[in-house]
């Protein structure tokens, strides 16, 4: 007979998950049940880090979430994939590994949040990783992510590089170490050609453990109340509906998902609970609010030369790309193919990073559905640090139901400002000489594109978001406040948070490797364990940020 009673229930095996399945788990008297909505992460399109594309273009590892029309984006409806499969997200993402700039946490810490200031964070992003170049006061190599350089030579890497170079910003060796700021290599989650998620980095060696119970393809419902505090959950499967408590839950669904059955359980902003006749258990008008995204455009340029990764489109390009990783697990399809990018700031004054690139040797959209017809090339950018705030909220008490999203991209002229400068950045990066052997004219937005009303409007019917959903239940001690300093709900006992929607503002970069340190860092609050030592890594900062761009 399945048990059914834990001292932990996690519900969602993603990134914050699967780390915290295994660490609570390590101790075998720890009775942990995990729960996670999607199936098991067999595919070989899960594994092939060229092939990432491929679970984004459906839905059966993904929840293929839809935002409401957007009213500054020409009233489009934003593709938001996440993952539903064991890994989430981590399982179908872009396998970027960035942390975020060391001023974003200390931005968490002023507001009354001290232990997760970049020198109380820092320890945890190191003891998440293996790095492959080794450990140092910035990087570890001893933990269960893998993460390492492309595999991949193509000389459009490097010409990105060197173009930002040349253009008079800094390079960096290390954009996750002592300095962000400029352009250099990408790094990924990848092993031995391999997508390195969190299922495979956390949960799969855990799998083993007697303490250990994994249920995928499981629908959690509602979490249950005695008072004030959380005794368990419904959870269903197949139609057949069970009953399971815990001494703890701990969700951590994710930025839509957390939010969602948080007020599908009675918690969150009463008038809104009241419209869909659900009980209030406790009025925390903060769930579901504060949702932040980064959006980018792309800029593309064509090729002169036939080494993009335009031939690859092909049935037959296709073919061989798969057979090499298939035999040898090298070539394209061991590589998430953005193997350089960078980090600038949009106007002097700025204190570090608000725009981030991502360079891609072929021009298609990010989940390539939409392919150029002709060798070129692109840089993925947008602003790192959205004024817009928008919503999740439910359309319905169903829990099958998908929640009504709403980002309101662009709805600050702030936003507007950083995309234009970033559009305009950009072409004169794509300028500089060590484009020459390869630039062949502007595929997108176009030359004809040059005005703010111009490029508005471009970014309006072709902004994408990158798919770095947060914030939903931020944490904090202000009325918007979901969560406090140790990701417990506020009001309420025996049950926490933990994912992205508890970051109170979004970080400067992609948000798989700050989930994962999140988690690192709660495993030891919620065991009670001593936190890790403060470091005293020193942080970069342009000496001349306030009166020079770069």
């Amino acid at each position: 007979m399945a048990r059914t009673s834990f001292d932990y229930i996690i519900v969602g095996a993603g990134s914050a998950g699967s780390v915290l399945a295994n660490r609570l788990s390590k101790d075998p008297a720890n009775r942990v049940l995990l729960i996670e909505a999607g199936p098991p992460d067999r595919s070989i399109f899960l594994h092939m880090p060229g092939a990432f594309a491929e679970p984004l273009k459906n839905d059966r590892f993904n929840w293929f979430y839809e935002s409401a029309p957007e009213p500054f984006m020409d009233n489009r409806q934003m593709y938001c994939p996440r993952g539903r499969v064991l890994g989430g997200s981590s399982s179908i993402n872009g396998m970027c590994y960035v942390r975020g700039h060391a001023f974003d946490y200390d931005r968490w810490a002023s507001n009354a949040l001290p232990d997760w200031s970049y020198a109380h964070c820092l320890p945890y992003f190191r003891k998440a990783e293996t790095w492959e170049k080794g450990s140092d006061e910035y990087r570890g190599d001893s933990g269960p992510l893998h993460v390492s350089d492309g595999p991949c030579k193509n000389p459009l890497y490097e010409a990105f590089v060197e173009a930002g170079v040349q253009a008079g910003y800094p390079r960096t060796d290390d954009m996750n170490g002592h300095q962000q700021e400029g352009f250099g290599h990408m790094q990924q989650t990848t092993y031995k050609g391999e997508r390195w998620s969190a299922a495979k980095a956390y949960l799969r060696p855990a799998l083993q453990r007697e303490n250990l119970e994994v249920r995928h393809s499981t629908l959690t419902e509602k979490i249950l109340f005695d008072g004030k505090r959380a005794t368990g959950v419904i959870i269903s499967r197949n139609g057949r509906r069970e009953t399971v408590t815990g001494g703890e839950i701990i969700l951590s669904g994710g930025a839509i998902n957390s939010p969602q059955l948080l007020m599908l359980s009675g918690i969150g902003h009463a008038s809104h609970l009241a419209e869909h006749d659900i009980p209030v258990v406790a009025d925390l008008p903060g769930v579901g609010a504060n949702l932040q995204d980064h959006l980018e455009i792309y800029v593309q340029m064509g090729c002169r030369q036939p080494i993009t990764l335009y031939s690859a489109l092909s049935l037959v390009g296709r073919a061989k790309i798969g057979l090499e990783w298939l035999l040898f697990r090298r070539g394209p399809g061991a590589s998430n193919l953005f193997e350089s990018g960078g980090f600038i700031r949009s106007e002097a004054g700025v204190e570090h990073p608000d725009l981030q690139y991502h360079f891609l040797p072929i021009a298609i959209s990010y989940d390539g559905r939409a392919a150029g017809d002709r060798h070129g090339f692109q840089a993925h950018v947008g602003p790192m640090r959205p004024t817009s705030r928008g919503h999740v909220r439910l359309k319905s008490a169903d829990p099958a139901s998908h929640p009504e999203i709403l980002f309101n991209y662009m709805s600050t002229e702030q936003d507007r400002k950083e995309m234009r400068a970033a559009v305009r950045l950009t072409r004169e990066i794509f300028a500089q000489q060590a484009f020459g052997p390869f630039r062949d004219g502007e595929l997108a937005p176009g030359e004809d594109v040059q005005s703010d009303n111009e490029i508005d409007a471009f970014v309006r019917s072709h902004g994408e978001s990158a798919y770095h959903p947060s914030c939903t239940c931020a944490m904090g001690s202000g009325e918007q406040a979901v969560v406090d300093g140790e990701l417990k709900v506020h009001g309420l006992e025996s049950l926490r948070v933990v994912d992205a929607s508890v970051m109170p503002t979004i970080p400067s970069g992609n948000l798989n490797a700050p989930t994962i340190m999140i988690a690192e860092k709660a495993a030891d609050i919620i065991l009670g364990n001593p936190a890790l030592p403060v470091s005293g890594a020193a942080v970069w900062q342009h000496p001349d940020w306030q009166i020079s761009q770069r």
